[in-house]
């Protein structure tokens, strides 16, 4: 049998055929409803139920339902349910388990749950409440529902009250843990543009036993890490903190409060338009130059704002508009801006270690470990031209200048994710990224997955928007079933149907476009499942 996709089930098809197994299994099966010549039984929570389902291609093999919403089906059947269950749970109800009869493995059977326990993790539930078949009670013990009350319904169709807790889900279920690893892929490949894909090498550093930071072979370490950053971007200045991105632009927008005039944010994506958030939480003065999604930002847009408007005394946009791909033009921009006497400033997240990045003249750029550079994630980097001096009415986290004034190391940090971002800054090679990311996109382009852009674009993100009969989603899982990451359960990916491959990290050329054609093979089975053939 081919492997099975594991999902919330989104689509009009899927829902459909949750109707046809409640049918079979609540009525054929197990005599609870009577039968109709539709041969589909729709839930009386529908609504309210959210489906984790099992999928066999495009057929709907599994499915287990979830809600939160009060009175529960066993409300009705036991008085004073919340006695029977631990002190202080928060319930959800667990109904409608049902697996096709040879998909009835301890596999799909335990993966149905594990996805189920992740989403009611989510979702902050402590106790999953159901009702088990006295046929199949062996198996709901051994995953780890406990039972509780007298069995419930009438002859034929009886059931145990029972209830999951994550503890004892997670205790009863080593055993097929371990079993679920020895047939996973051995290893998984990632395009996610973080956590990337690491090296044998950058693993190894990161694994070395931690110092304080307070020892002197820690600020040795700091200190080369600095000198690395700063040779491969040309900036003057870096601070390293722990931290991320959201982080490192926090700390940019800070510093922008104390400049003197108002500032022009440059937005064509998600990432831009979390530039406007920084601003306006820190309250800073700016006019917007805003673009529709992937909406090039023309150089004449940006020079009539500076001509019109002499109080623009800094501009603040995103380098790599990591949701797209977009790369701004950073020399013209520089160009630009020295001509009006604006400063500059990047958030080069997605771009430093990937795209050509000259800091030369930049006010501030942040940047991470876990992106381009190609390294854990857990490293707020910001570049910066001019000395910084500590300022109190900055956040102690936050303030730039209390880093500078104490060697970059102003409180506890992280010797384990120093050294290994200073041995991933020795493996960027951006001529085989420019080259991976070419071949890529021909790859791609010959089956009808076009990417977004051109060869202008960043070399490190390849985003593709999926035709609308193909859910991201279902694609992604698909893909992730066969032991490739690609990034799609963004939010703002989800919503606009794209999918995206990263090349940043580790990605030796032979096994990057192996995994590639598996991602494409992936697309084509899509394509061929809903009738479509590509001119």
């Amino acid at each position: 049998m081919n492997s099975l996709t594991y999902k919330m089930a989104t689509e009009k098809e899927e829902l459909q055929q949750i109707h046809q197994l409640n049918y079979q299994t609540f009525v054929e099966e197990i005599p609870q409803h009577e039968k109709n010549s539709l041969r589909e039984l729709v839930d009386k929570f529908h609504d309210e139920n959210t489906y984790v389902i099992a999928k066999q291609g495009m057929e709907v093999v599994g499915m287990i339902a979830v809600r939160g919403r009060r009175p529960f089906s066993l409300d009705q059947k036991l008085e004073d349910l919340d006695k029977y269950l631990p002190e202080g749970a928060v319930p959800c109800e667990v109904r409608l388990l049902s697996v096709k009869k040879q998909w009835r493995s301890t596999q799909t059977f335990y993966k149905l749950v594990d996805r189920l326990v992740s989403y009611c993790l989510e979702k902050q539930y402590t106790v999953a409440l159901i009702s088990g078949t006295v046929r199949q009670l062996k198996l709901y013990k051994r995953i780890g529902f406990i039972p509780f009350g007298s069995l419930v319904g009438e002859e034929g169709a009886q059931f145990q009250p029972m209830y999951l807790t994550r503890e004892s889900f997670s205790s009863s279920t080593k055993a097929f843990q371990r079993l679920m690893v020895r047939k996973q892929p051995s290893s998984m490949y990632s395009f996610l543009p973080g956590p990337v894909q690491l090296s044998s090498k950058v693993k190894q550093a990161f694994s070395q036993p931690p110092l304080s930071h307070r020892a002197f072979d820690f600020t040795l370490h700091m200190t080369r890490l600095k000198e690395k950053l700063l040779k491969l971007t040309g900036a003057a200045g870096v601070q390293i903190l722990v931290g991320t991105g959201t982080l490192a632009n926090d700390v940019v927008a800070g510093q922008l409060k104390g400049l003197k005039g108002k500032g022009l944010i440059l937005s064509n994506g998600e990432f831009g338009e979390r530039l406007i958030d920084h601003a306006s939480r820190f309250g800073l003065s700016y006019t917007l130059l805003q673009k529709e999604w992937n909406e090039a930002a023309n150089l004449n847009e940006i020079r009539n704002y500076l001509t019109s408007d002499p109080s623009i005394k800094w501009l603040w946009t995103v380098h790599c508009e990591t949701s797209t791909g977009y790369l701004y033009n950073l020399p013209a921009l520089k160009a630009l801006c020295q001509e009006y006497d604006v400063e500059l400033c990047l958030d080069a997240c997605s771009s430093a270690g990937v795209a050509p990045l000259d800091l030369t003249d930049i006010l501030f750029a942040s940047a991470v470990s876990g992106k381009g550079f190609g390294s854990y994630p857990g490293l707020a980097i910001i570049f910066h031209r001019e000395e910084v001096q500590p300022n109190p009415a900055i956040p102690r986290y936050l303030d730039l200048g209390l880093y500078a004034e104490n060697g970059g190391i102003a409180f506890t940090h992280s010797s384990n994710l120093i050294v290994a971002l200073a041995e991933a800054l020795n493996e960027i090679n951006s001529v085989q990224t420019q080259k991976l990311s070419s071949s890529l996109r021909t790859l791609f382009s010959e089956s009808s997955l076009l990417p977004l852009g051109d060869e202008s674009y960043s070399p490190g993100i390849i985003t593709m928007a999926l035709p609308e009969e193909i859910s991201s989603r279902s694609f992604g899982d698909a893909c992730k079933e066969k032991g490739v990451l690609i990034s799609y359960e963004s939010s703002y990916l989800l919503e606009r149907n794209w999918v995206q491959l990263a090349l940043m990290g580790d990605h030796p050329e032979e096994e990057c476009i192996k995994k590639a054609v598996l991602v494409k093979e992936t697309y084509t089975s899509f394509l061929n499942k809903i009738g479509f053939s590509p001119c």
